[in-house]
């Protein structure tokens, strides 16, 4: 009887090569079923291993739903809507030719620096409502330097919170922040674009080759002034509360104000843009119920404001339906994101004057001293928190109390306001990956190393 053929054994922990090979084929054939069944398994294992019953998960859980509820309530409706309506109307009614002359990568360096910081100095916005405009300049062709120092000088140093901080903070704190912040802004620009120059410059190309200097046939009055009116009811309505009797006094004001903004852009409209008369009176006389009736709802007027004139502007001519479209895009890639990084962000540190899953008392004992490690964990940490306008100051007032030093406090009123994690998140899906990392760090070193010299120095 013949024997059996000697069959080769396959060692204990060993892969057949056939099966490692089959393996290979199917995610380089399924690339995107590998990485759907990824997910599924990453998310399976996350909520099998939740750590249910620990009291501070379960706190770090509802302190992240407390500050998006928060966040959603005070600045989604007033903030970001009006930003997106903004940036909408950026894409559609600002001349490509007028930014690449100003803002272009191939623009003069000191114009388009100094153009993109006093544009963003004017405004009184987080590092959130920043970012719809800053997508908006960027994708009509501005230079990455001079949006990144749009970006970063939108959100740290607008005179109000300049203000605030010496009022509040002292006034050695107050000219600190005022002047790193415009520092940062034109040297973080300059650093973006000479380590991007050549992808600039072939962008630059390309921009001059794709662009007409076609202004829809407003004229350039026109176009500022509707800008001018939307970016003061951006201002006005979210004109924060402040020790300062004159910031009390237009705060007291803000609604008056910006219902005569609102007014003035209706005008506008109809006026310059020939839009139909009827429909917004309609839409004026809804939010002016809403006002009367619900005073304490001023989130609802201007939601039936934005609705009004979105409906409207798709009803009158095609650059109507585009800015239409530019916003809802607009809101469709940042929102959904935004929202994910305040949940993050408040499950991890939670709200101000409340703990997430890190320790209060870490954060004071790590930050205790004018020390070089104290003021770089202050950089990461302000980077990675989510601060509305003006809170920062606060913040910083209590943490100051604790027992902070000085130098660590400039380097979060330096990289708190300008970052947040919900801010990366929405910036890499405009820059990309590496250009993220690159700014992120660039705030982060030069607000620790502004830090550190201030703290020697105090």
């Amino acid at each position: 009887m013949d024997s059996p053929a000697h069959e080769p054994t396959v060692p204990a922990g060993h892969t057949p090569p056939s099966l490692r090979r089959h393996l290979g084929n199917f995610w380089r054939g399924h690339p995107a079923e590998v990485k759907v069944l990824l997910g599924m398994c990453a998310a399976f294992l996350l909520i099998f291993f939740l750590p249910m019953g620990q009291p501070r998960f379960e706190n770090a859980v509802l302190e992240g739903l407390r500050l998006t509820q928060w966040y959603a309530r005070e600045h989604v409706i007033l903030c970001l809507l009006p930003a997106f309506v903004i940036a909408g109307a950026m894409a559609v009614y600002i001349s490509q030719g007028a930014v690449m002359k100003h803002l272009g990568p191939a623009s003069p360096k000191p114009v388009a620096f100094g153009v993109a910081s006093v544009a963003g100095t004017l405004l009184a916005v987080c590092s959130c409502t920043v970012l719809p405009l800053f997508g908006g300049i960027y994708k009509r062709g501005a230079g990455l330097g001079a949006a990144i120092a749009f970006l970063y000088s939108g959100p740290a140093i607008n005179v109000m919170a300049i203000v605030v901080t010496a009022k509040v903070l002292g006034a050695e704190l107050g000219i600190a922040r005022a002047v790193g912040a415009i520092v940062f802004a034109l040297v973080i620009g300059a650093i973006m674009h000479l380590l991007y120059r050549h992808e600039e410059a072939a962008r630059a190309a390309k921009g001059a080759r794709g662009f007409t200097d076609d202004d829809n046939g407003h004229p350039i009055a026109d176009i500022v002034a509707l800008f001018g009116l939307m970016i003061g009811i951006l201002v006005f309505a979210n004109w924060a509360r402040a020790d300062s009797a004159a910031w009390m006094a237009v705060f007291s004001w803000k609604w008056p104000i910006s219902a005569v903004l609102a007014i003035l852009l209706a005008t506008l409209l109809v006026r310059r843009w020939r839009w139909s008369v009827r429909p917004l009176l309609v839409t004026g006389a809804l939010v002016a119920a809403s006002a009367l009736l619900k005073p304490q709802w001023p989130e609802l007027a201007m939601v039936i404001g934005i609705a009004g004139l979105m409906l409207q502007a798709s009803r009158e001519n095609a650059a109507g339906q585009e800015w239409v479209g530019q916003s809802w895009d607009f809101t469709k890639q940042i929102m959904p994101l935004l929202l994910a990084g305040v949940l993050i962000a408040g499950m991890l540190l939670g709200r101000p004057g409340h703990e997430g899953l890190v320790p209060s008392e870490w954060v004071v004992w790590a930050v205790g001293d004018n020390s070089f490690t104290s003021t770089l964990l202050a950089s990461v940490l302000g980077a990675f928190m989510y601060f509305s306008t003006l809170t920062e100051v606060p913040i910083v007032e209590g943490l100051l109390g604790a027992g902070m030093g000085k130098g660590p406090a400039l380097a979060i009123l330096l990289a708190g306001p300008a970052l947040s994690l919900p801010n990366m998140l929405v910036i890499r899906t405009v820059l990309g990956t590496q250009k993220t990392i690159v700014y992120c760090s660039l705030v982060v070193v030069m607000a620790t190393l502004s830090g550190y010299l201030y703290g020697q120095l105090m």
